[in-house]
């Protein structure tokens, strides 16, 4: 039986998929990256906003249409499953809710009538380039914010034992990971539960003597950055100088609206004191624009706050009315046009302060994680610890030598727009 996979939205949602895809192997079926050759067919979707709920059904519409050919089962795993397990979509057989992941392989036999073989341990099927994985340390969210329906979704925060992670982290080091990349709805959140205090440090610290190149940190919130977390990012060198913390906005009326604990004068302070302690620190954030009662004033102080160089890399999005959070009944509305304008010029401010903060890279040897040839510009292509895969910026080089894939370089930087451009030495 072959069996195929499409994971959507968040890393978060890859390493479930990647979990998934270990337990229907190693229960004897045969995974498929060929849409035209899987007999059963399991989308993995996110529904955090309206767009990802759009790509969601588009999704289940373009997959149910292989059941003119080969596919005979579709199943509906994640954040939309969860969120509408009873809306009506004769396409799929099944919903999956996010509780029954774990028995995937069981699932797709009941639904086949066909046995598996007796499966045990826990592992993933990397989904990513070999050279870096996610490690998820918790699922789930205890913040209230008032746009978001994660907590809806996905329920409380649940930390995963520091035992457990330390454990999958030494696996996928031994595979040949460089770049372990931690990541949940927020991360220094992380133990809370179990330990009944803040435990990031210390995990960080578990994780670190495994030998990875670097460990990076996603999904950090600003209100619970310490100063031994950030006298870490200065001190630990296989801590990668990179932290993404989502600001959401700057205006303290809007924060408010967001219920965000995190104040202007907060914002500044710790932007200021990362920088003071870590000057090569990449802050990456997200940032919402045409919040309910967002006003034309406010929205230009937030992009006279990106204008600042506030962060080297952020995502902007349009303000998205969930279903049962309280900003859906928020007004008065910002239209969509207007909004879509404010997106369109903030991204415009944040890319030319991306640009700018790049040009200090300009004379340096950066250590480069060697990604591939990028064909279009006919040269090597790779990152640094100040880029995370996927949402940042890259560095393309030249080299005398022919360099491995995964492998760390020294490459002179000589020259950057949005991207890095230099020369590699062995």
């Amino acid at each position: 039986m072959k069996v195929g996979m499409i994971s959507l939205g968040c890393d978060k949602n890859r390493v479930d998929s990647e979990r998934m895809l270990f337990a229907l192997k190693s229960a004897g079926y045969t995974i498929t990256d060929n849409g035209e050759e899987a007999e059963v067919m399991i989308i993995n979707t996110c529904a955090f906003i309206e767009s990802a709920k759009k790509e969601a059904i588009e999704t289940i519409f373009e997959t149910a249409s292989m059941k003119a050919r080969n596919l005979k089962k579709l199943l509906v795993t994640g954040c939309f499953a969860q969120r509408y397990p009873d809306v009506e979509f004769p396409e799929v057989d099944r919903f999956v809710s996010i509780a029954e992941e774990e028995r995937i392989a069981e699932i797709v036999a009941e639904e086949t009538g066909i046995p598996f073989a007796t499966c045990g341990g826990q592992g993933r099927v990397l989904t990513t380039p070999a050279h870096y994985a996610y490690l998820k340390i918790a699922d789930g969210c205890n913040n209230r914010c008032s746009y978001c329906a994660i907590p809806a979704i996905r329920g409380r925060y649940k930390s995963e034992p520091k035992e457990k992670l330390v454990e999958e982290a030494k696996a996928l080091r031994a595979d040949g990971v460089q770049e372990l990349i931690l990541v949940a709805q927020d991360t220094t959140a992380y133990g809370m539960d179990l330990y009944k205090k803040p435990a990031l440090c210390e995990l960080l610290r578990a994780l670190l003597p495994i030998g990875f190149w670097k460990i990076r940190l996603l999904y950090a919130y600003p209100e619970r950055i310490t100063d031994e977390l950030i006298a870490m990012l200065r001190d630990e060198e296989g801590l990668a100088k990179y932290i993404d913390m989502p600001l959401q906005h700057i205006d303290g009326d809007i924060l408010k609206r967001m219920r965000r604990p995190a104040s202007e004068e907060k914002i500044r302070s710790l932007l200021a004191k990362i920088r003071k302690e870590v000057p090569d620190c990449t802050v990456r954030s997200t940032f919402i624009v045409g919040f309910p009662s967002e006003s034309e004033e406010q929205f230009l102080k937030l992009n006279a706050f990106i204008g600042e160089g506030a962060c080297r890399f952020a995502g902007f999005f349009c303000f998205s009315p969930e279903e049962g959070t309280e900003a859906e009944q928020m007004k008065p509305r910002v239209g969509k046009s207007v909004s879509a304008r404010r997106r369109t010029t903030i991204e415009k401010t944040q890319s030319a302060v991306t640009v700018e903060a790049q040009k200090a890279f300009i004379g340096r040897e950066l250590e480069v994680l060697y990604e591939g040839i990028d064909f279009d510009k006919q040269t090597f292509v790779g990152r640094t610890e100040y880029n995370a895969p996927d949402v940042d910026t890259n560095v393309y080089f030249t080299a005398d030598f022919a360099p491995q894939v995964g492998s760390v370089y020294r490459v002179k930087i000589t020259a950057a727009d949005f991207h890095l451009y230099g020369e590699a030495h062995q």
